[in-house]
């Protein structure tokens, strides 16, 4: 495999990552990582060792329920180290929609937009790119109390209200 067909199923795992992290396919989104992955969210606010700790915190940050997000990354910027090693950066935009409690050690229901930069580790497993580390560093948060934003409603398939 050349450097650009590395490259580009790196871009690939983490799309995939943004798509299954935000429609919940959990079992999907565990099979990105290896056995012993790292992740360091928030600049290490929220850092995992393990690829059942990761899952566990994001499975349930991100509840079913009452959680919808959407994450993107762009202009990624990745390093072949060798046959079977990488890194990248990635620039993140991500805007998170709590509804009816949805994320209780984070406060009150809240719309949260926000940007940073991941900063990620891939390995390759049996000829498959993963990630042994991942994690984000934010430029900036905003975050809006919706309990004061009258009239403001989410309409989604994942909450039953599409």
């Amino acid at each position: 495999m050349s450097n650009w067909e590395d490259i580009e199923a790196i871009k690939q795992l983490k799309y995939r990552y943004f798509r299954f992290l935000d429609s919940k396919q959990w079992e999907d989104l565990g099979n990105c990582f290896t056995e012993d992955a790292v992740s360091a969210y928030s600049g290490g606010r929220w850092a995992f060792e393990g690829r059942a700790a990761i899952m566990e915190f994001l499975s349930k940050s991100l509840s079913p329920t009452n959680i919808v997000s959407l994450h993107q990354g762009h202009h990624p910027e990745i390093t072949i180290l060798d046959s079977e090693h990488a890194e990248g950066i990635w620039y993140l935009e991500d805007y998170v929609i709590t509804v009816g409690g949805g994320a209780p050690e984070l406060g009150a229901d809240f719309i949260l937009h926000g940007a940073g930069f991941y900063h990620d580790q891939y390995v390759k497993v049996n000829g498959e790119w993963k990630f042994q580390h991942t994690g984000y560093e934010r430029t900036f948060e905003e975050r809006q109390d919706r309990s004061k934003a009258e009239g403001l409603s989410v309409t989604t398939r994942f909450l039953g209200t599409s």
